[in-house]
């Protein structure tokens, strides 16, 4: 069994929903999180800007503190059997890329046992 994390664009959320549902995975955890990515500040231009005695406008200020914000982001999680993390993996791809820093990320772990509460059932049973 696989655990596939994602994590996306808060408006994607319904299309991914929609998506993975629509390819026969209709169980799913979804929580809201804050993150950023790894982008970094260019600081040559503040420094280039200083030299020149330039004023930042409050837009300029926005866009440089920009980077240092956590950004809210939807996590996602599906259990799946092995066979089915590339399909699910696609799906999700498919439902979220735009081309543009931000689509998110995907995460597949190992998982070694699941466990239903209601039967006790184990394994891919418990799915």
């Amino acid at each position: 069994m696989k655990e596939v994390t994602a994590i996306i664009r808060m408006n994607m959320i319904s299309k991914t929903k929609n998506a993975l549902l629509k390819e026969g995975f209709s169980s799913l955890t979804c929580r809201k999180v804050l993150g950023r990515g790894k982008k970094k500040v260019d600081f040559s231009v503040i420094d280039e800007a200083i030299s020149e005695g330039t004023i930042f406008s409050n837009t300029a200020i926005e866009e440089i503190s920009e980077i240092h914000r956590l950004v809210v982001k939807r996590l996602v999680t599906v259990l799946v059997k092995d066979e089915d993390v590339q399909k699910v993996v696609n799906t999700i791809i498919d439902a979220n890329r735009t081309n543009s820093p931000g689509d998110g990320k995907i995460f597949v772990t190992n998982v070694t046992d699941v466990v239903r509460v209601r039967t006790a059932e184990t394994g891919t049973a418990a799915l």
